[in-house]
Order: structure tokens, then C-alpha cells, then sequence
């Protein structure tokens, strides 16, 4: 057997089936290899160290993608089909409507949401940062979108209307601390997927499906954040963020679907499949972390309840 498979083989049988570990490594490498960084004599060690780890994530993404293939092949291929079907993901997609945001709107007291916050921070990917990364090459009229989009998330110029900063705001007021070893690794698995995405071309249209589906599924449940921060009394700082992406996300959705989406598919039709399989596996990472979530958050009558 060559050298090559066996190492493959080696990888699969220890990493790649133990999700926890593999996805809090990806998330150190991650945050390692973003972070903006000076020349080293170890340069050829962490060679060496990108190239296993760029194994690590591309089994996870094809591992992942194996779930939504034929669901993916389903999509139209026509432009008005493909935006209608897409435009239904926010009602029929994985992890749509979950009851964990109703309860968080309604029910859950100050140390349930500040753990809810402290997951939902340390799993952050940074959309401005995955926007401006996913652009690169893409036909002018999408990248003009996402430039737009990207200009949005910088607060259009103004520091105090940065969105990245406005979440560092909101931990920093309410004193959170968020790591890579106290999150959920299926809140980790969703930044790496993203991340993975953005920072691959060979999946850059599944990070423009995956990218617009965020933006299309996300007002609904920010909205219902915002609720219950201020049910809980929660200061404006903190509410800032997800009050401001229940209405921007709206506009930003019918802008992705009109400008990215549709001009992608006209253009190529064949681009429809991964466009679909990069929203679809966004979902089925938000609906694990939704179910993990609820695991921590909830008693196990009320599990129970939700189940029926």
C-alpha cells in the first residue's frame, strides 16, 4: 500500500472519528494560521503542519458533504427555481424554527443566555473576514454584492458600526469569557466549516450558498435573542448586535439572493448543486449546535416535552 494512503488511513481512523478532537484542533489551527503573523525559521515545520491539517479539513468537508449531496442535486438549475428553493430553506431547512430560541425569548434566566452568548462568541467566525475572503475571483456582479456586504459589516466606514466589534462589546460588558476548550464542539465544527469554505477555493461556491443562507435564516432567531436579552434587562450595548441584524439581515438576504445567487446560476447552472450544498451544510452545523445547546440548557422533562 503506498505511503500516501496509508497516512490517509491513519488519519481517518483517529482524528477524523473523533469530531470533538478533531474540530477543537481545527479551531486552534484556524485562529492560529488567521491571526496575522511574522516570518519564522520554523517556516517549513508549519508547512508541514498546513498540509496535515488541510487534510483534517478537507475529509471533514467531504464527510459533510456526503450527507447533503442528493438533497443538493435536488435543487433547480434554472434561475427562478433556484432562487425559489433557496428562498424555502428558511422555512423547511435543517434547524429551522427551533424551539431552543422561543425558549430563549421567553424562559431562559441570565446564566442560561450568558452561556448561550459565551457559545454562540467563541464560535464566531468573523462574516466580515469570510465576506472579504470568499470574494476573491468571483464574477463582478457578486463580488459587488458581497463588497456591499462586506462595507455593511465594517459599519461603512465607521469603527462604532463595525459588527465584529459590536459582539466584543456585548462580551466584554457582561465580563464572558469565551475559549476553544469551554465551547461546544458543534459550535466549533460550524466556524471551522465556514472557515473551511472561505479559505478553499475549490468550495468557493459553497461559501457563497453557505454565506447567503446565513444571511437569509439568521433575523428570525437574533430576533428572538434581542427578546429576551431585553426581557432580561440586558443593557443596549449588548443587545445591539443581534437588535441590528433582525432588520439588516433582512435586506441583506433579498440583496444575496438577487445579486449573488441568481447571476451565479444564470451564468453557470452547474454552480446551483454546490451553491446548494454549501447552504445545506451551513444549516445541519447550526441545527447540531441547536441540539447540543438544548442538551446543556434544558431539564430532561422539558427535553422530554419538546421531543413530543
Amino acid at each position: 500500500m503506498p505511503v500516501e494512503n496509508t497516512a490517509r488511513q491513519s488519519f481517518s481512523a483517529g482524528e477524523i472519528c473523533d469530531p470533538e478532537g478533531l474540530h477543537r484542533q481545527l479551531a486552534q489551527w484556524n485562529h492560529k494560521r488567521l491571526e496575522p503573523q511574522s516570518p519564522t525559521a520554523r517556516w517549513q515545520d508549519d508547512l508541514r503542519e498546513e498540509a496535515r491539517m488541510r487534510w483534517l479539513e478537507g475529509a471533514w468537508i467531504e464527510t459533510l458533504r456526503a450527507e447533503v449531496t442528493l438533497r443538493a442535486q435536488a435543487a433547480p438549475r434554472d434561475v427562478d427555481g433556484f432562487a425559489a428553493w433557496f428562498e424555502t430553506l428558511a422555512a423547511t431547512g435543517p434547524g429551522q424554527h427551533d424551539p431552543l430560541f422561543a425558549w430563549l425569548a421567553r424562559h431562559a434566566g441570565p446564566d442560561e443566555m450568558n452561556w448561550f452568548l459565551t457559545q454562540e462568541a467563541a464560535g464566531e467566525a468573523g462574516f466580515d473576514d469570510l465576506v472579504a475572503m470568499a470574494q476573491v475571483k468571483l464574477p463582478a456582479e457578486a463580488k459587488l454584492e458581497l463588497a456591499r456586504n462586506y462595507w455593511d459589516e465594517m459599519g461603512r466606514g465607521n469603527a462604532g458600526g463595525m459588527h465584529g466589534p459590536m459582539l466584543d462589546r456585548a462580551v466584554a460588558e457582561l465580563r464572558l469569557t469565551p475559549t476553544i476548550d469551554g465551547t461546544r464542539w458543534e459550535s466549533l465544527a460550524l466556524a471551522n466549516t465556514l472557515t473551511a469554505f472561505s479559505t478553499t477555493r475549490r468550495y468557493a461556491w459553497h461559501a457563497v450558498g453557505a454565506l447567503g443562507v446565513v444571511e437569509l435564516t439568521a433575523p428570525g432567531r437574533v430576533a428572538q435573542v434581542a427578546k429576551g436579552l431585553k426581557r432580561l434587562g440586558y443593557p443596549p450595548v449588548v443587545r445591539k448586535y443581534f437588535e441590528l441584524h433582525a432588520m439588516l439581515d433582512i435586506k441583506h438576504a433579498e440583496d444575496w439572493i438577487a445579486n449573488v445567487l441568481r447571476p451565479l446560476v444564470a451564468e453557470d447552472p452547474s454552480r446551483a448543486p454546490m451553491l446548494a450544498e454549501g447552504a445545506l451544510m451551513r444549516l445541519i452545523c447550526g441545527a447540531r449546535c441547536f441540539d447540543a445547546y438544548r442538551a446543556h440548557l434544558w431539564s430532561p422533562s422539558a427535553l422530554h416535552m419538546a421531543a413530543e
